[in-house]
């Protein structure tokens, strides 16, 4: 939970001192920092296309009205085509920092030219006979390889450290009194998450193999408090599936520029299981940072109400219901559903 000194009003002479925190701060007529909250280098992130709009307007006008009016982190905007007028327009005047768009390298998008497209084909069209969630879809294979190992090194990226993924037609549900990158950032914090749950077998059944043969070749990247215990019941020799659902995560970028997630992603990459398979982002990021980062630099994030259709984070504790005036229901929180992985998190931190 997040501890009281974190809540409060404006400051005055109240600027954190992290590197890039004054970056988009408004300033006065003399040129000096109007005194906001403390802010760090941080910024908010959606991955969108121009037909996202009404959705990516739904999401920033809620984040802003519950969170960003009172700190006015920027916006960053990546898309695999250019923005249009209209989706700029739309989404900057209500965003009340600096808004960035950027269009995503060929190269870090599409299907790159060493898989074996009738191979992935046939198991798309595998995972389309079964019914499986974007079983037949290149774009959101596309999409989370992307998500797994590019978008943190696009150009727009580059000078920020920490980041807030954002997604089209989400919801928030209660207001933020507090600022999640300080936290972080204070808190020696890599992870962030709200919802965490167990990933579909078929779309993976590779991807443990994988990661074990690679923590075989690499030791030396495992964090000593690592969070094995929460990616597996019989250290290591088969995965849970628990993993935290990454369309919301508030993460320091440091971790996917590291040395150890290079090489990581990269191993995988060569796999060809983003498009052999349907290897998801989700999974990725949470294998990484349970493994590199560690159990106490991950934080469950239960004061911030969230909602991506079907499922739901409500804080379950009334105090911060009541301080955060919140819109959701506590009875539809996802937290103990039986699809959900937070009791195995709390127990190995020891809740």
């Amino acid at each position: 939970m997040i501890p009281s000194s974190y809540y409060g009003g404006f400051g005055e002479e109240s600027e954190a001192d992290i590197p890039g925190a004054h970056e988009g701060v408004p300033v006065q007529a003399n040129g000096s920092p109007i005194a906001l909250r403390r802010r760090a280098n941080a910024t908010l992130l959606m991955l969108a296309r121009n037909s996202d709009v009404d959705g990516a307007v739904h999401s920033v006008r809620s984040m802003e009205d519950r969170f960003n009016r009172k700190y006015r982190y920027p916006w960053v905007f990546l898309n695999e085509q250019p923005f249009s007028d209209e989706f700029k327009r739309r989404v900057s005047i209500i965003a009340s920092g600096p808004v960035h768009f950027g269009k995503i390298p060929d190269e870090h998008w599409y299907q790159p030219s060493w898989i074996n497209e009738t191979k992935a084909q046939e198991e798309r069209a595998k995972m389309v006979e079964e019914n499986v969630i974007y079983g037949g879809s290149l774009s959101y294979r596309n999409m989370c390889r992307f998500n797994s190992g590019f978008f943190f090194r696009h150009p727009l990226l580059q000078d920020f450290r920490y980041y807030w993924r954002v997604e089209p037609n989400v919801h928030f549900h209660c207001d933020m009194n507090f600022d999640p990158f300080v936290f972080m950032h204070e808190n020696n914090k890599t992870y962030g998450f709200t919802i965490t749950m167990y990933e579909f077998q078929r779309t993976i059944e590779s991807l443990w193999s994988a990661v074990t043969d690679f923590v075989i070749q690499h030791p030396e990247y495992i964090a000593k408090n690592h969070a094995m215990t929460f990616l597996s019941d019989n250290n290591g020799d088969t995965y849970s599936l628990c993993h935290f659902w990454s369309n919301f995560e508030i993460a320091d970028m440091d971790l996917w520029r590291s040395e150890a997630y290079t090489a990581f992603f990269d191993y995988l990459d060569s796999r060809g299981g983003f498009y052999y398979e349907r290897w998801g982002d989700a999974p990725v990021h949470s294998i990484a940072a349970a493994l590199f980062a560690g159990k106490d630099r991950i934080h469950f994030f239960r004061e911030i109400g969230y909602e991506h259709n079907p499922y739901t984070h409500c804080p379950a504790e009334e105090d911060l219901w009541i301080r955060g005036r919140c819109t959701c229901d506590p009875a539809r929180n996802f937290d103990y559903d039986g699809y959900s992985c937070l009791r195995r998190w709390d127990q190995i931190q020891g809740r």
